[in-house]
């Protein structure tokens, strides 16, 4: 099977419909598959439920999507770094399903494992367990959540082979790993690209069995969140 595809565009046809769901990995501005999310955006695909951490900002990232209305729904754990977004969902035109960070990272690792729900002490007593079905064990309250999978998953790697096999760097090591195994069909964008072979097997943190197609990436901003500089001078702390 060739995995190889030479561009985004070439990596998702045939995979796109409207009212789909779509994993999306990153976090904050770091490891965001930016090919793949312009490919999305050309493609004119709507009424999108978007599974991502955060929903970039105003002109990155997921935040694109936004500002061409794709998105119907998201399931996110923190948004606020995006204008777009906060008046989409003040106007109610955009549907959001609040998550805390490790429970959304849970549900998506428990779905791509096959796990269909489980039990978590986090939310329990706020709002987040309304609705939910609970159990108090050992005199503790518990939530039950569900896994959670996706038609598509987009993710991004730092090096790639042509099997799919998958590094991530640092940061970029998010939610991306866990994402690449939750989607009925996951496209990987890599940084480079390489032969079957050149990567250690001991480095690899996605299994090219997960990854159904690949592409090498071809352009990225680094884009900075949140940009700081240190105090000089009397001002300076000295560790």
């Amino acid at each position: 099977m060739m995995k190889v595809y030479q561009g985004a565009a070439e990596a998702l046809s045939g995979l796109l419909k409207d009212g789909m769901s779509i994993m999306a990995g990153g976090f904050g501005l770091c490891g965001v598959p930016e090919n793949l999310i312009d490919a999305l955006r050309d493609s004119a695909v709507k009424g999108l439920t978007v599974v991502s951490n955060n929903a970039g900002v105003d002109d990155f990232g997921l935040g694109k999507l936004l500002v061409t209305r794709q998105i119907r729904r998201m399931v996110s754990s923190y948004v606020g770094e995006n204008k777009v977004f906060e008046r989409q969902y003040l106007a109610g035109e955009l549907e959001i399903e609040f998550n805390p960070q490790g429970t959304l990272a849970e549900r998506i690792r428990a779905g791509g494992a096959g796990i269909y729900a489980f039990f978590t002490r986090t939310g329990a007593g706020t709002l987040v367990a309304e609705g939910k079905e609970t159990r108090v064990v050992n005199g503790e309250t518990y939530v039950l959540e569900t896994g959670l999978t996706a038609d598509l998953a987009v993710v991004r790697a730092w090096k790639g082979d042509t099997e799919g096999n998958l590094i991530y760097r640092r940061t970029a090591r998010n939610f991306n790993p866990m994402m690449a195994t939750a989607g009925r069909v996951t496209v990987a964008e890599v940084e480079h690209l390489v032969e079957v072979g050149e990567l250690d097997p001991d480095q690899i943190h996605t299994p090219g069995i997960f990854v159904q197609r690949i592409i090498q990436g071809r352009h990225y901003s680094r884009r900075i969140e949140q940009r700081t500089v240190r105090k000089r001078g009397n001002d300076a702390v000295v560790a």
